[in-house]
């Protein structure tokens, strides 16, 4: 049985996924710990790959993952105060790959992501980490660190890609939260929230 309970996912156009969110400065604390294990359960009960803390609605700068890089390994962490370091231009190699987001329920567009990615943060109880991600792993570490600092990845598609994600959004949403709640009432009753 998963720890934590599950907690309602913010849609693009809340206010609290369009701000940069606030560094972490309490760490090892039970309240961290129990957010982490909501989010992990969160995320699972949506089917995502990886969630940050302000689409669970808390203005932290902290996410959590699972998920594969190109040869298949499962990477499965969290990581506090993430910094994203890039290849330098002239190493970069950019892939054009669908992406879609628990924000941003129903949608899915081609979103240009370096194909190679690093982020230094630290863990739950304030030791240093690196994360290192390459092929679909690097597009997660750069998706969610987007969320952090206010962004989704309808901020880096065109006017017209935007307008035709929000018009799946639109279609396919109530589809996307009703997949949600019957997973979310399978678990107990103390981990379901809405």
């Amino acid at each position: 049985m998963e720890r934590g309970s599950v907690r309602r996912i913010t849609v693009v156009g809340e206010e609290v996924l369009s701000r940069p969110c606030r560094e972490v400065t309490a760490f090892g604390t039970p309240e961290l710990s129990a957010l982490i294990d909501d989010m992990f359960l969160t995320m699972y009960v949506a089917d995502g790959a990886g969630l940050a803390a302000n689409q669970v609605g808390v203005d932290l700068r902290l996410f959590v993952y699972d998920c594969p890089d190109e040869t298949g390994a499962r990477h499965v962490g969290h990581i506090l105060n993430p910094v994203l370091d890039l290849p330098d231009p002239g190493d970069r190699r950019l892939v054009d790959d669908i992406e879609g987001c628990l924000s941003v329920p129903g949608a899915a567009m081609a979103v240009p992501r370096t194909d190679r990615a690093v982020v230094r943060g630290f863990d739950k109880d304030g030791n240093p980490l690196v994360v290192e991600g390459q092929g679909y792993f690097a597009r997660c570490l750069q998706h969610e660190t987007d969320h952090l600092m206010g962004h989704t990845y309808l901020d880096r598609l065109s006017q017209r890609d935007r307008k035709d994600a929000l018009r799946q959004m639109e279609e396919r949403r109530e589809d996307v939260f009703a997949r949600r709640a019957l997973k979310a009432a399978a678990l107990r009753p103390d981990q379901a929230q809405t």
